[in-house]
């Protein structure tokens, strides 16, 4: 195998690399999201029906009942604003257009690898700018996500047993 060839090898396994940490990193944000988008649903109605309930509605509990309501105001407008909907749409999307390039780039170093430099050459390429197009948006998870996604990475959770084997032999 000539030195072009396992440049490219090498250059496809930084890449998969790449996109399974960024995939790792927005499935947790996405995880994440969808639990906040949960709470900022259900914390309106819990305490929309607070506010209402009988119990309080004695004079020394008003101040309670207000507070409910001005809560459960609240939640809608905070969700609105943080535009939560759009981000988990967003997140879906390329978390899973980042796993697909990680296991495409596999496929190329270590299938594609099998057949001409040229062929190697030209599905780099390609894919290159898919990934070039999946950065354009610059959606960028939190930090904490990414320590997540590295110490999950490196705990093994995203290592297969049929890669263990093949390593071996």
């Amino acid at each position: 195998m000539d030195e072009r060839t396992q440049n490219l090898i090498a250059e496809c396994k930084r890449q998969e690399e790449s996109c399974l940490y960024t995939s790792t990193s927005l499935y947790i944000w996405l995880r994440s999201s969808r639990f906040w988008k949960r709470i900022f649903i259900v914390a309106p109605i819990i305490f929309g029906g607070l506010a209402t309930w009988v119990v309080f509605d004695q004079p020394e509990l008003k101040w309670l009942t207000a507070l409910f309501a001005l809560i459960a105001g609240f939640f809608p407008a905070i969700y609105e604003a943080l535009k939560l909907d759009v981000h988990l749409d967003e997140i879906a999307r390329h978390a899973a257009e980042y796993k697909k390039l990680q296991d495409r780039f596999r496929q190329a170093a270590t299938i594609t690898v099998l057949g001409k430099h040229e062929e190697l050459q030209a599905q780099f390429e390609q894919l290159m700018e898919r990934m070039e197009a999946a950065r354009t948006s610059s959606l960028t998870p939190p930090e904490w996500c990414f320590e997540k996604a590295r110490k999950k990475i490196q705990a093994g959770h995203y290592t297969f047993s049929g890669e263990d084997a093949t390593k071996q032999q």
